[in-house]
């Protein structure tokens, strides 16, 4: 076969995995997916519970069911159990988007399925920017063959890595609440999804003072991720700061306090700013500075409460470990 025809062909398979892989609005029934948190699914005969636990008891389980985050240096601190919420909060532009993709990534090559809901970007654009994490490199400019023959290798390589694991919501603009809720339950019920990705909070909720409705959308996200087991990871904005330089806390959460109340973690994504106009005006920065913190500032059910640093690699639009650091593999076969 032709490097022309295995083009084509790849394209074929990643147009047909992008339609299987497209969750559209209008294909769900949002009042049937709401229904599904009728109380009356929850009340059940003590036998149905007995029955687990004995299983449990004869047979426990035999590993870990929670994840990591893709940077080693967070594995012993850090983890996503089913069951939880995980807020992402940060300023307009401070990379939670960027380090979200990354994280679904390395949940993909731990086997989860994964769903992101982007609110914001178009689900070619999310792709975009997953697609060139995956490379680790700037994909418009490659660096040892011609565009085409590498990008039908690289989508041909995404469509491996991603397959079965990996759906996009296409929904962009303000939505309802309970169209989020029925979307995030059709997920895990009917695509056996394990993490659903939402940016953001605020497309989700009318009103940035409406903190009864931030409130009320939260608390059902956590009763949905405790109901079907999954882990929702929400995306969400901080207050605009007196400086760049400032880093923030919970309390510079948008909002409703109650909604780092209710989460089960939250992390906080900050730019060193600073470093990054020293950089445009030519000054030498101190790079033993790192381009950004992750500050885990509550772990509910985990080990520790840390602030992790991470360099970032322009060309590959990854987050890395430490400066210079190479950008990470996701399916270990090296060069493109």
């Amino acid at each position: 076969m032709s490097n022309v025809a295995a083009i084509e062909q790849r394209a074929r398979a990643l147009d047909e995995a992008r339609k299987v892989r497209l969750v559209k609005s209008q294909e769900i029934d949002t009042e049937k997916y709401l229904k599904a948190h009728d109380v009356t699914h929850k009340v059940h005969d003590a036998s149905v519970w007995l029955e687990e636990l004995q299983q449990d008891l004869i047979n426990p389980p035999e590993k870990d069911s929670s994840t990591t985050m893709p940077w080693t240096k967070t594995h012993s601190t850090f983890r996503y159990r089913p069951g939880e919420v995980t807020l992402y909060a940060g300023s307009n532009g401070g990379g939670k988007s960027l380090v979200t993709g990354q994280v679904a990534m390395g949940l993909i090559k731990q086997k989860q399925r994964v769903c992101i809901a982007s609110f914001e970007m178009k689900p070619k654009r999310t792709l975009y920017r997953m697609l060139r994490q995956f490379a680790g490199e700037n994909i418009d400019f490659p660096r040892y063959t011609d565009k085409a023959t590498y990008i039908g290798r690289m989508l041909g390589r995404f469509i491996d890595f991603s397959e079965g694991r990996l759906w996009l919501y296409d929904q962009q603009g303000t939505t309802s609440s309970q169209q989020v809720i029925a979307m995030a339950r059709y997920c895990a019920i009917e695509l056996g999804v394990q993490h659903v990705f939402i940016d953001s909070l605020m497309k989700c909720v009318s009103g940035e003072d409406d903190y009864n409705a931030q409130k009320s959308f939260v608390d059902e996200l956590t009763a949905l991720a405790r109901d079907h087991n999954i882990h929702i990871h929400l995306v969400h904005h901080i207050r605009k700061l007196g400086s760049e330089e400032v880093q923030p806390s919970k309390t510079d959460i948008k909002g409703s306090g109650a909604i780092a109340d209710q989460v089960d973690n939250v992390l906080l994504m900050w730019r060193n700013k600073k470093k990054e106009h020293d950089i445009q005006n030519g000054q030498i920065p101190d790079h033993k500075k790192p381009d950004a913190l992750l500050m885990c500032e509550k772990q509910r059910n985990g080990e520790a409460e840390e602030w992790y640093s991470l360099w970032f690699n322009r060309d590959s639009q990854q987050f890395v470990d430490e400066n210079g650091g190479v950008p990470m593999s996701f399916d270990d076969r090296g060069a493109f």
